[in-house]
């Protein structure tokens, strides 16, 4: 047993994660790039939630895939992301919250802004022209969620603790 955070996030199909991981390598700090372009639904859970977990993610992956569309920038200030909306994976991501409510951070407890960051820890300025320049030319666009997955967080590279795929 692992006494590490538990990540958990939505998956992308191939297409879309080479789109979004694309503009991930090619804007975030080489340095600090250690993963590839991820939406996040929970920051930080406990070790602790592991099992319920894992059985919850596999239950809703039974569900039908939610629909997504990536519509937008967003100016994170020192960084730029890519927006994602999708009322199907909000609800997803409003049921594990209830579920483990009372374990939640102050980060994951705010109102979720789901998205794929592909900058970040810039100055500013920098921050600001990419979002300018990748603005004058981004069209909304479908993306495919494929399926949610449960990562440990250890400083670094994630580590797979366990992957659904939506049927």
């Amino acid at each position: 047993m692992t006494h590490a955070p538990i990540i958990v996030s939505a998956l992308f199909d191939a297409e879309d994660f080479q789109w979004l991981d694309g503009l991930r390598r090619a804007h975030f700090p080489a340095e600090r790039n250690h993963i590839g372009a991820h939406l996040t639904l929970f920051h930080h859970l406990p070790p602790s939630v592991e099992g319920e977990l894992k059985q919850r993610l596999a239950a809703l992956t039974r569900r039908g895939r939610p629909r997504a569309t990536a519509t937008g920038l967003l100016n994170l200030g020192k960084g730029v992301a890519v927006r994602i909306e999708s009322p199907d994976l909000s609800e997803i991501r409003d049921e594990l919250a209830d579920a483990f409510s009372f374990l939640l951070t102050p980060q994951d407890a705010v109102r979720w802004r789901p998205h794929v960051t592909i900058q970040n820890k810039v100055q500013p300025l920098v921050a600001r022209r990419l979002y300018e320049g990748l603005g004058a030319t981004f069209t909304s666009r479908a993306v495919k969620i494929s399926g949610l997955a449960a990562w440990w967080y250890r400083d670094g590279p994630w580590e797979v603790l366990a992957s659904y795929s939506f049927r």
